[in-house]
């Protein structure tokens, strides 16, 4: 079986992504096979794996972003398909395809899962700057999920006017673009110095949970990322 579709990689157009506004972001249906999204969606990680991130501090003064989370590792037990799917994810259409549309080779990719309860948000944030952007493939659909129980990404216009270093509400700016999150949509994103975005608190019953799995994509900068690591080393030393 075959889980991402790369007729649609190979379609998506990398200039309009770029020239979007206010920085490039699309909304792609369909980058996932249906018979690949289908099988994804029923072997999705079991909630026992997932670690709880609540109350976590962020910089600026920006509200947490509480949810139940899964970074992936080679030795994390997935399903045939979950492992089938990252075999591809790491392969290199798709990493072709990342390239073309960042217009980069200078990248590395990570990956995590997240699944958020009821009354939890992602507070309006500007990703940090070794981050080149992320792509948010979306698990929740008409079965398990309502529109107006919220989750979708927002995509937040501030036409220059906020300091990436601090924490706007969402009413704040000028201009707010809803993504579509339910059934097979992904979301696609390019980190700018503007590049705002959030998801509002959820509304939905206890029991039901956004479910997203994401690549982030990072920049690949061998000194940045030693001298990093050393620092961490430190700090774990004293």
């Amino acid at each position: 079986m075959r889980y991402l579709d790369f007729g649609a990689l190979e379609r998506m157009d990398a200039r309009a992504f770029q020239e979007q506004h206010p920085y490039p972001w699309a909304n792609p249906a369909g980058l996932l096979t249906p018979e690949g999204y289908a099988a994804l969606r029923e072997s999705l990680p079991a909630m026992e794996q997932f670690t709880e991130v609540f109350g976590k501090v962020r910089r600026y003064g920006q509200q947490s972003h509480d949810r139940l989370a899964l970074e992936y590792s080679p030795e994390l037990a997935l399903s045939p398909h979950w492992q089938a799917f990252m075999n591809e994810l790491t392969g290199p259409h798709y990493r072709r395809f990342m390239a073309r549309m960042l217009g980069t080779r200078a990248f590395r990719l990570r990956f995590h899962w997240h699944y958020t309860p009821a009354g939890c948000s992602v507070s309006p944030h500007c990703d940090a700057r070794d981050k080149l952007g992320s792509h948010i493939f979306y698990f929740n659909t008409e079965d398990d999920w309502q529109a107006e129980w919220g989750g979708q990404t927002l995509v937040l216009d501030d036409n220059g006017r906020f300091d990436s270093k601090s924490a706007p509400a969402f009413e704040d700016f000028d201009r707010t673009i809803e993504s579509r999150a339910l059934g097979n949509y992904s979301f696609l994103f390019c980190r700018r110095g503007n590049s705002w975005h959030g998801v509002r608190e959820l509304s939905c019953p206890p029991g039901h949970y956004r479910k997203v799995f994401i690549v982030v994509i990072d920049e690949r900068r061998p000194l940045r990322q030693l001298s990093r690591r050393i620092k961490e080393l430190f700090k774990r030393a004293a």
